[in-house]
């Protein structure tokens, strides 16, 4: 089975956690062990040891560089995708993190 371990970065808001449980159920789906935290900007450094990819919620994209900087290239980041944020689409944010590792 196919792992991948994914930090989403946020304001701690309700929007999150529902889009953690998609992420989860549309890697369950696809036979991929998705795990996914989240955290605020604040709280990262302490939760990227075990990440494969950091994913920002476009409430917090002018927080990009600052998070490019803490995981000093060890780990992809990027901002997710502004329709499948907003639409909760949990396929579509697992793929983004999946291309992101693979590439």
């Amino acid at each position: 089975m196919k792992k991948i371990n994914i930090l989403l970065v946020c304001n701690a808001g309700m929007s999150t956690s529902l889009l953690i449980e998609k992420i989860e159920k549309a890697g369950a789906e696809q036979a991929i062990e998705a795990t996914v935290d989240a955290r605020p900007v604040d709280d990262l450094k302490n939760h990227l040891a075990d990440k494969d990819v950091v994913l920002l919620g476009p409430q917090v994209r002018f927080k990009e560089k600052q998070v490019k900087e803490m995981v000093e290239g060890k780990i992809p980041v990027s901002i997710i995708d502004m329709s499948a944020y907003g639409t909760m689409n949990g396929v579509k944010v697992l793929q983004q993190a999946i291309s992101l590792v693979e590439n």
